[in-house]
């Protein structure tokens, strides 16, 4: 069976239910937008068309947006994809699954987006059909702008289902979709909160050799191709509330012998900042914060984890050698250490993960490129720095190869890329083309 998405119908309001209705609504689909009662709708509304970042681009794509509440779910029979976007718990998500399915159409497509619940455990012991038709939706926020979309299939998921997901994100929604494993977090989320939640233990032991925050934050930053935030800005982006979740869901979900378990709760000084309620720029501050001075100006303060006190952020000092990713990782200094422990440690993690995670190198790459705006993706950044002789490097000093570093070793690799970035070596040790 052919599927083809021309409508939706997006059941949740929030940020993730408003942005997903408004970019479909842009791209020229009929949408039903239904949420709890009519306050919220009004609220996911304000979402769709208000504020200082509406969902929609186009003010006139808002009247192909109809509207419903819980108690008007019947209202969803006809729609080609019906899309959950509730909260993040599996009873409320499990719940709603069951009244969907009795009221879709045959050949819907049925998604929940989640950030990190498995599917098999949202749709165990459901009917055959949903199983059959149901895939995970994981858009990145905010959904206009962010250019991942993660499609997930389970078990049960027929090919089909997975072609019209994909084929619809990709070419209606303008999206970069990536194929994912029903594994927690998938794949930009498994990887970037190892990244961050590894990050805060192995920053603390950078600061014990001297490294002020601030630095820490210049070396993650445009030195390893990551954004400007670093690692103790992002995380004040995203809120230490959201992390604890992360790190929870992890600490359940993750497989037993995954180096992650480590990091899945945070360093104490960070733990009493959260329950202090300091979360990062929701609370006004957290990490970092910026103040108004009496003249009008603004101050930029640190929280400076070491003494416990705000202070005036500082500018770091970086030598040359720090400011690109081969020779800050070649660096003998603590600043070469630190991006060795935490940048080195997450490429050798995302190493291990093929075919855990996702089938190939380059779903990987793609998911940190589009969905955390990492300028190179891991296996990309380990070519740039001889993938080869890190494998040479490991086996002399007695260390197990990562699962795609074996494979290259064993392939008389060079690289993980050839001809441009044209192919990839599989996890089978062939070349591949890469797919467009």
């Amino acid at each position: 069976m052919t599927r083809e998405i021309k409508s939706v119908a997006v059941i949740g309001g929030g940020t993730m239910g408003a942005g997903i209705a408004g970019k479909c609504a842009d791209a020229g689909c009929r949408v039903l937008l239904i949420d709890k009662d009519e306050t919220a709708v009004a609220k996911a509304m304000e979402r769709v068309t208000g504020g200082r970042m509406p969902a929609i681009d186009n003010p006139e794509s808002a009247r192909l947006i109809e509207t419903g509440t819980f108690d008007e779910l019947d209202r969803i029979a006809g729609f080609d994809w019906i899309c959950e976007a509730i909260i993040e718990d599996l009873a409320t998500k499990r719940a709603l699954f069951e009244k969907l399915e009795a009221l879709r159409s045959e050949g819907s497509v049925v998604s929940t987006n989640t950030s990190g619940i498995p599917l098999r455990s949202i749709v165990e012991g459901m009917p055959e059909r949903l199983r059959r038709d149901v895939v995970v939706t994981h858009f990145f926020n905010p959904v206009k702008v962010m250019k991942l979309l993660e499609v997930v299939p389970g078990e049960d998921t027929t090919p089909d289902v997975v072609a019209a997901m994909a084929a619809f994100g990709a070419e209606k929604l303008g999206k970069g979709v990536v194929h994912a494993k029903d594994t927690v977090n998938f794949i930009g989320n498994r990887i970037g909160c190892f990244w961050m939640l590894s990050g805060l233990h192995k920053a603390k032991a950078a600061r014990g050799q001297g490294l002020s925050m601030e630095t820490i934050d210049a070396l993650m930053s445009a030195p390893v191709g990551l954004p400007s935030t670093g690692l103790y800005g992002l995380i004040d982006l995203i809120g230490l509330d959201v992390m604890d979740f992360v790190g929870k869901n992890l600490a359940v979900n993750l497989p037993e012998d995954d180096i992650g378990r480590a990091f899945t709760s945070f360093p104490a000084e960070v733990q009493a900042l959260f329950e202090a309620g300091q979360l990062g720029r929701k609370t006004g501050g957290g990490f970092y914060r910026v103040t108004k001075t009496e003249d009008g100006g603004k101050l930029k303060e640190t929280f400076d984890l070491d003494t416990g006190a705000w202070r005036q952020t500082r500018e770091p000092e970086l030598l040359p050698a720090h400011h690109e990713l081969a020779s800050l990782m070649a660096a003998q200094d603590a600043c070469g250490a630190f991006a060795r422990d935490l940048m080195g440690g997450t490429l050798l993690y995302a190493a291990d993960l093929v075919p855990q995670i996702a089938d190939d190198i380059v779903n990987i790459d793609r998911a940190m490129r589009w969905g955390f705006a990492w300028q190179k993706g891991p296996f990309e950044m380990l070519d740039e720095l001889g993938p080869a002789a890190l494998a040479t490097d490991m086996k002399a000093r007695g260390q197990d190869l990562p699962a795609m570093l074996a494979v290259l070793d064993q392939a008389g690799a060079t690289g993980f890329y050839r001809d441009g970035g044209a192919e990839y070596l599989g996890r089978d040790g062939a070349w591949h083309k890469v797919p467009a």
